[in-house]
């Protein structure tokens, strides 16, 4: 059998609870399609990148399947079919992974205690290579005139 991995989006009003249910309903309907699912995990309530279906946030979850094509097909067609799903995407992978994903790593204990996942040694970082130091404002930027022909143009409308 191939494996697959599936992310799936449910709609941000319904409740932890119903996603899971949700879920052992798609598992269900692989192990019925004698398929099985290695791994469920629940990202939690996200933010998206641009609104689905009027939502700002959807409940992400991720599936490990090792299944056959017309199981996928069929969950598919199941996840399109349904109301609670706003989105879904299954990618067919050479291995599955062991452990948590990516996304469970970086939402776990980072050391420094900040939100998200930042990358290693942004905290340490020096100064940026261009030399800008993010500085006072140069004085051609100002909006009071001391710019490339601001002078110039006062003496001009004065004569």
């Amino acid at each position: 059998m191939a494996t697959y991995e599936t992310v799936m989006i449910a709609r941000p009003d319904i409740s932890a609870q119903q996603v899971e249910q949700l879920n052992e309903h798609f598992t269900n309907l692989i192990k019925e399609n004698g398929g099985d699912v290695k791994k469920t995990e629940y990202w939690g309530l996200r933010s998206l990148s641009y609104r689905i279906k009027k939502s700002r946030k959807g409940h992400y979850v991720l599936h490990n399947l090792d299944a056959p094509a017309p199981a996928v097909q069929e969950m598919e067609r199941q996840m399109r079919l349904h109301d609670d799903v706003l989105r879904y995407m299954t990618v067919k992978v050479d291995e599955l992974e062991e452990g948590p994903s990516v996304q469970m790593q970086s939402r776990g204990g980072g050391r420094d205690g900040r939100r998200g996942g930042g990358r290693p040694g942004d905290r340490d970082r020096g100064p940026r290579r261009d030399g800008d130091d993010r500085g006072p404002r140069r004085e051609g930027g100002n909006r009071e005139g001391g710019g490339r022909d601001g002078g110039e143009r006062r003496e001009k409308e004065a004569s």
